[in-house]
Protein backbone atom coordinates (compact mmCIF):
# COMPACT_ATOMS: atom_id res chain seq x y z
CA UNK A 1 0.00 0.00 0.00
CA UNK A 2 1.34 3.38 -0.49
CA UNK A 3 2.42 6.37 1.75
CA UNK A 4 -0.06 9.32 1.11
CA UNK A 5 1.11 12.46 2.30
CA UNK A 6 -0.55 15.69 3.02
CA UNK A 7 1.17 19.09 2.93
CA UNK A 8 -0.07 21.92 3.86
CA UNK A 9 1.96 25.92 4.22
CA UNK A 10 1.77 29.06 6.47
CA UNK A 11 4.02 31.95 5.51
CA UNK A 12 4.22 34.63 7.89
CA UNK A 13 6.04 37.85 8.23
CA UNK A 14 8.72 37.42 10.77
CA UNK A 15 7.05 38.94 14.00
CA UNK A 16 6.20 37.74 17.46
CA UNK A 17 2.93 38.62 16.88
CA UNK A 18 2.28 36.30 14.23
CA UNK A 19 3.22 33.38 16.20
CA UNK A 20 -0.60 32.84 17.79
CA UNK A 21 -1.33 31.75 13.46
CA UNK A 22 1.63 29.55 13.59
CA UNK A 23 0.62 27.62 16.71
CA UNK A 24 -3.60 27.87 15.16
CA UNK A 25 -2.07 26.01 11.94
CA UNK A 26 0.54 23.66 13.76
CA UNK A 27 -2.60 22.39 16.47
CA UNK A 28 -5.17 21.98 13.32
CA UNK A 29 -2.22 19.90 10.99
CA UNK A 30 -1.85 17.56 14.07
CA UNK A 31 -5.38 17.52 14.66
CA UNK A 32 -6.20 16.62 11.14
CA UNK A 33 -3.27 13.68 11.40
CA UNK A 34 -4.51 12.14 13.89
CA UNK A 35 -2.70 13.36 17.49
CA UNK A 36 -3.48 12.64 20.56
CA UNK A 37 -3.62 16.81 22.66
CA UNK A 38 -0.49 16.07 24.46
CA UNK A 39 1.62 15.05 21.28
CA UNK A 40 -0.27 18.57 19.87
CA UNK A 41 1.07 20.53 22.59
CA UNK A 42 4.51 19.41 22.51
CA UNK A 43 4.74 19.51 18.29
CA UNK A 44 3.24 22.94 18.84
CA UNK A 45 5.54 24.14 21.63
CA UNK A 46 8.22 22.98 19.67
CA UNK A 47 7.63 25.07 16.64
CA UNK A 48 6.94 28.23 18.81
CA UNK A 49 9.99 27.94 20.30
CA UNK A 50 11.37 27.81 16.75
CA UNK A 51 10.25 30.50 15.04
CA UNK A 52 10.42 32.58 18.04
CA UNK A 53 14.26 31.84 18.08
CA UNK A 54 13.84 32.56 13.48
CA UNK A 55 12.31 36.31 14.47
CA UNK A 56 14.68 36.74 17.28
CA UNK A 57 18.28 35.59 16.23
CA UNK A 58 17.86 35.01 12.34
CA UNK A 59 16.22 37.86 11.05
CA UNK A 60 16.49 40.30 14.19
CA UNK A 61 13.29 40.83 14.77
CA UNK A 62 13.11 42.63 11.16
CA UNK A 63 9.54 42.19 10.08
CA UNK A 64 10.11 42.57 6.10
CA UNK A 65 11.37 38.79 6.39
CA UNK A 66 8.99 36.16 5.87
CA UNK A 67 9.06 32.36 7.82
CA UNK A 68 7.65 29.24 6.18
CA UNK A 69 6.56 26.46 7.75
CA UNK A 70 5.64 23.06 5.73
CA UNK A 71 3.68 20.21 7.69
CA UNK A 72 4.03 17.45 6.04
CA UNK A 73 2.33 13.77 7.64
CA UNK A 74 1.28 10.51 6.40
CA UNK A 75 0.46 7.29 8.54
CA UNK A 76 3.82 7.51 10.21
CA UNK A 77 4.96 10.68 11.59
CA UNK A 78 4.28 14.90 10.98
CA UNK A 79 7.58 16.71 9.13
CA UNK A 80 7.38 20.63 10.07
CA UNK A 81 9.90 22.39 8.23
CA UNK A 82 10.69 26.12 9.04
CA UNK A 83 12.47 27.83 6.44
CA UNK A 84 14.26 31.27 6.76
CA UNK A 85 16.86 33.42 4.95
CA UNK A 86 17.93 34.91 8.15
CA UNK A 87 21.43 34.15 10.13
CA UNK A 88 21.79 30.58 9.77
CA UNK A 89 22.92 28.50 13.26
CA UNK A 90 23.04 24.56 13.78
CA UNK A 91 21.43 23.81 16.20
CA UNK A 92 22.80 20.13 15.90
CA UNK A 93 26.21 21.39 16.56
CA UNK A 94 25.16 22.55 20.69
CA UNK A 95 26.47 20.09 22.57
CA UNK A 96 23.98 19.27 25.22
CA UNK A 97 24.38 20.76 28.94
CA UNK A 98 22.81 19.63 31.83
CA UNK A 99 20.45 21.89 33.36
CA UNK A 100 22.48 22.38 36.56
CA UNK A 101 25.11 23.15 34.34
CA UNK A 102 23.19 25.78 32.63
CA UNK A 103 22.52 27.20 35.85
CA UNK A 104 25.50 27.39 37.83
CA UNK A 105 27.24 29.27 34.75
CA UNK A 106 24.21 31.60 35.07
CA UNK A 107 24.29 31.21 30.83
CA UNK A 108 21.45 33.33 29.14
CA UNK A 109 20.37 30.70 25.65
CA UNK A 110 20.29 26.69 24.94
CA UNK A 111 17.50 26.30 26.57
CA UNK A 112 15.60 26.36 23.63
CA UNK A 113 17.38 24.03 21.96
CA UNK A 114 17.10 21.44 24.33
CA UNK A 115 13.25 21.84 25.14
CA UNK A 116 12.66 22.01 21.09
CA UNK A 117 14.88 18.10 21.26
CA UNK A 118 13.10 16.90 24.34
CA UNK A 119 9.52 17.75 22.81
CA UNK A 120 10.34 16.04 19.21
CA UNK A 121 11.50 12.53 18.06
CA UNK A 122 14.11 14.30 15.37
CA UNK A 123 15.85 17.34 14.85
CA UNK A 124 17.55 17.97 11.12
CA UNK A 125 18.98 21.20 10.19
CA UNK A 126 20.47 22.64 6.52
CA UNK A 127 22.25 25.64 5.65
CA UNK A 128 22.23 26.74 2.12
CA UNK A 129 24.54 29.81 2.83
CA UNK A 130 23.22 32.87 1.65
CA UNK A 131 19.97 31.43 0.70
CA UNK A 132 18.11 29.46 3.40
CA UNK A 133 18.29 27.35 6.56
CA UNK A 134 15.71 24.36 7.40
CA UNK A 135 14.49 23.34 10.33
CA UNK A 136 13.37 19.50 10.20
CA UNK A 137 10.92 19.08 12.95
CA UNK A 138 9.89 14.96 13.09
CA UNK A 139 7.39 13.50 15.72
CA UNK A 140 6.13 10.34 14.99
CA UNK A 141 2.04 9.42 15.53
CA UNK A 142 1.71 6.75 17.81
CA UNK A 143 0.25 3.51 16.57
CA UNK A 144 -2.86 4.09 18.39
CA UNK A 145 -3.38 7.34 17.19
CA UNK A 146 -3.10 6.88 13.85
CA UNK A 147 -5.96 7.71 11.42
CA UNK A 148 -8.52 5.51 10.22
CA UNK A 149 -8.67 4.86 6.50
Amino acid sequence: MAIVESTFTLSIPSSVENLAMVRDFIRRVCEQAGFEKGDITKLTMAVDEACTNIVEHAYGHDKTKDVMVRAIYDEEQIRVELIDTGQGFDPTLVQPQSLEELVNKRKAGGLGIRLIRSLVDEVRYEVLPGNKNELHLTKKIPKTNKPQA
